[in-house]
């Protein structure tokens, strides 16, 4: 048994920061992320399990951690060494011995660090909101993944409390599985849409299932324009299969936004624009396009975790418009993302696996998906072995 940890060490973090600005996801051989033997951890409470992970995803977060972008703000919020793997769908042992098959849900919320009475967030279900992310019994961490006390998924066990568990049902397979977590926090998104036209920004993993979250919501009423911006050829095919009105790249959408919205063009910025835009990507320049083609009163949505950024922000004041942030989810946004996941068979969106000691190749190639037509990339932990690799 093995697992993956990232450990506090300049030097590497260092080298690390240097590789991923030459070619993203390189980081991984030379950065403090290394593959060591299991040590178990001991359950934090009587109300805690452990889970053995069967297949984990790789975020865009766990590259940036691990390429050396992610920002300052989220170091105090960790505890190290930690495991990362928060996209996981995994076996806990009945007190029977039979075996239960759960995705996780991977915020640590009051509930998971033992804390009473609970903060006014957790009190009414909004755990992404918690604010005792680095207290309790637990180890600092916004989420399993980044906490020491609890492993991650890029293990073969870790460990849960009850609460974080949700059942897979049995149609699903584990690849359709493992994109619920994700799926969670595009249904989250979702819910801000209102119908009028809306930009999403990006056609990466997020962006695809904020789009099919959207889609289920389009599916039951009728709504404005769509437009999602693709930047390679199967992104681009799995848009529009997922329910993108327009698909067009990111140079191409202020055209397609000004004519939708029937905008005029003073200088970059258009006069109207979409009321909703949803930014996928995170970046600068994402986010200054953002700003460029939301309407005046809109909403600029961002998704994710974004990247260092530096922005102009003078439309914003001016045009009254607002960014706001979306991390994570509540527990009810499973439900709804298992309904999505099946509804449009997303398991197929799991382009390749990898065992955990081809852990080198496999970030690698979760940085470089879109450019090779990939999507989701996942580490596989089953005992059989079945990790593919292709794209």
């Amino acid at each position: 048994m093995s697992r993956l940890v990232f450990s506090r060490k300049p030097t590497r973090f260092a080298a690390a920061r240097i590789a991923g600005a030459l070619m993203p996801g390189r980081s991984a051989a030379v950065g403090p992320l290394a593959l060591e033997g299991h040590e178990e951890l001991d359950l934090p409470g009587a109300d805690w399990v452990r889970l053995r992970p069967r297949l984990a995803g790789i975020c865009g977060s766990d590259i940036a951690l691990i390429d050396g972008t992610a920002a300052a703000y989220f170091d105090p919020l960790v505890s190290y060494p930690f495991t990362p793997g928060h996209e996981v769908v995994g076996d806990v042992q009945q007190s029977d011995g039979s075996t239960r098959r759960v995705v996780l849900v991977p915020v640590l919320s009051c509930i998971t660090r033992g804390i009473a009475p609970v903060c006014e967030a957790c009190a009414v279900g909004a755990i992404h909101l918690c604010r005792n992310v680095a207290f309790g019994h637990l180890e600092p961490g916004l989420q399993s993944g980044f906490c020491a006390s609890t492993g991650g998924g890029w293990s073969n066990e870790m460990v849960a409390h009850t609460s974080q568990l949700v059942d897979v049902p049995d149609e699903l397979s584990d690849e359709a599985a493992v994109l619920i977590e994700p799926t969670a926090c595009a249904v989250h998104a979702a819910q801000r849409y209102t119908g009028a036209e809306t930009v999403i920004i990006g056609a990466g993993t997020l962006g695809l299932l904020t789009l099919a979250a959207i889609t289920l919501t389009r599916d039951r009423e009728r709504s404005a324009p769509l437009v999602v911006t693709a930047r390679y050829p199967e992104q681009k095919r799995l848009a529009k299969e997922l329910g993108a009105d327009v698909v067009c790249a990111s140079d191409e959408l202020p055209r397609w936004v000004r004519s939708a919205t029937k905008s005029m063009v003073i200088g970059d910025q258009l006069t109207c624009g979409a009321p909703h835009v949803i930014d996928c990507v995170g970046s600068s320049d994402s986010l200054q396009q953002s700003l460029q083609v939301v309407a005046p009163g809109g909403e600029v949505q961002v998704v994710g975790m974004p990247s260092n950024v530096s922005l102009e922000l003078t439309s914003l004041w001016h045009r009254e418009t607002a960014i706001r942030g979306c991390y994570a989810y509540t527990r009810p946004d499973f439900d709804t993302a298992i309904e999505v996941v099946r509804r449009f068979d997303l398991g197929r969106l799991v382009s390749a696996t990898y065992s955990l000691d081809d852990y080198t190749h496999a970030i690698a190639h979760a940085a470089s998906a879109g450019r090779r037509g990939a999507v989701k990339i996942a580490f596989d932990l089953r005992p059989t072995g079945r990790a593919t690799r292709s794209n």
